[in-house]
């Protein structure tokens, strides 16, 4: 059974009007309003795959007045024209949360919640890991280049003549071809700071780039 059967299965085994509930009248009817709306012409995606959630109306109208309601209750939707309807559709996870909540798909809710935990979570650390990939990446080249560009001065014989404090950067650079700069800066003694290093790294490149000229 779908995702989207599911919930229409659970709000049908509920009552459409709650003799006692604590909800306003006028609450009630915009609940039951939304819901028989979904029940007949609404779906959502498993959450596993994709957030969607839609709502097929044959006027703008009916689309606007679905919305209005939503919108009453900080649920945030929006209308598309697909061939002759009017879809009403939410791809934002907390808002299909809230809505499913709001049609009173409450086991629906827990289960899409607990997915879209693992989803986020999952995501998070996708991220964190891409852009540890990404500045690594970035030291990587940023280590070749300077390498390549000792080397450039070595090959002719310029190496010998740079200022003792180029000169010593540039032999750590040689010995840690796999540090960052700020370990670089850490190595030297005194210790100096990472854009110390870079400031250095930067007078061997133009004194590299002198040498093609």
């Amino acid at each position: 059974m779908s995702f989207s059967s599911e919930v229409k299965e659970e709000i049908l085994k509920q009552s459409v009007w709650k003799i006692n509930s604590n909800l306003p009248e006028e609450e009630q009817l915009k609940r039951v309003y939304v819901r028989e709306a979904f029940l007949k012409r609404g779906s959502v995606n498993d959450p596993n795959k994709d957030y969607h959630l839609e709502i097929s109306c044959d006027t703008r109208k009916k689309a606007l007045e679905l919305i209005e309601i939503l919108n009453g209750f900080s649920i945030k939707s929006k209308i598309i024209k697909r061939e002759k309807k009017f879809i009403l559709y939410l791809k934002d996870g907390e808002a299909i949360s809230k809505f499913l909540a709001f049609i009173g798909a409450n086991q629906a809710v827990i289960k899409f919640e607990e997915i879209r935990v693992v989803k986020e979570t999952r995501n998070s650390i996708n991220r964190k890991v891409n852009c540890e990939t990404a500045n690594i990446n970035k030291v990587v080249n940023a280590a070749v280049e300077q390498i390549e560009n000792i080397k450039k001065l070595q090959k002719k014989h310029k190496f010998s003549q740079l200022p003792e404090q180029l000169k010593e950067i540039a032999q750590l650079r040689l010995e840690n071809p796999d540090s960052s700069l700020e370990e670089l800066g850490k190595m030297l003694e005194p210790p100096i700071s990472k854009s110390g290093v870079n400031h250095r790294m930067k007078k061997i490149e133009e004194l590299a780039k002198e040498l093609k000229k």
